[in-house]
């Protein structure tokens, strides 16, 4: 299988497809930070949006558009006027330029966002815990021509109580004492249960199939 994995310098989904033999590449303007099979270059370091074209082929992409402008936790930015709409109507034009790729199936990564109001709503919502991480993240998924993950080891969230009584996911809270260019680098990466199971469930199916169950855009 053709693997796109937009929007992902770190790895962890392209090779997580890689592991299991299939033609895995990752793009963002930043360079990858994974040097597994560095070698063969499975990287490109451009505008996704170069990748795109009718002529690459791909049997499915990963979409992780940036969520700066679309997540609701930073809709107060735009309606108190401290950010102009226009950048949350190019966010959600370049996700709707993602989900209208050349590709047989593809799948839209975001945290809760404008992307369900705006666009549509998704396919499925997924946490880190339902995949053996004990954080709490709540993750939307748009699919195309792609059944719903299953989840592979449901596990208790982590928490802590605050001083103040109200309690907090752990990695939410350990995350807070990192500079914020860093948290949110860390806070924004693929889980490595999540990408398990994206590169066994979804690269096991039948590319000239859509299956029962599986939805269209």
């Amino acid at each position: 299988m053709k693997v796109l994995i937009a929007c992902e310098y770190s790895g962890t989904v392209r090779d997580e497809f890689l592991k299991l033999g299939h033609d895995a590449f990752s793009c963002d303007i930043l360079p990858c930070e994974s040097d597994y099979k560095k070698e063969e270059y499975r990287h490109f370091p451009c505008d996704v949006t170069d990748m795109l074209r009718e002529d690459q082929n791909w049997d499915l992409i990963i979409g992780h558009p940036p969520c700066t402008h679309l997540a609701v936790s930073g809709a107060r930015w735009f309606t108190e006027g401290r950010k102009p709409w226009s950048l949350q109507e190019e966010a959600l034009e370049f996700v709707q330029l993602l989900m209208d790729a050349p590709a047989k199936r593809i799948c839209i990564e975001n945290p809760v966002s404008v992307i369900s109001t705006k666009i549509r709503k998704p396919e499925q919502i997924i946490q880190p815990y339902h995949f053996g991480h004990t954080t709490m993240k709540t993750t939307c998924l748009w699919l195309k021509n792609l059944p719903p993950l299953k989840h592979t080891e449901v596990v208790e969230p982590e928490m802590i109580t605050m001083k103040n009584g109200k309690r907090m996911n752990k990695f939410h809270y350990d995350t807070f004492k990192l500079p914020k260019k860093e948290r949110s680098h860390v806070r924004s990466k693929t889980f490595l249960g999540i990408a398990k199971a994206m590169a066994s469930q979804w690269g096991s199916l039948d590319d000239g199939i859509v299956e029962k169950g599986e939805l269209e855009l």
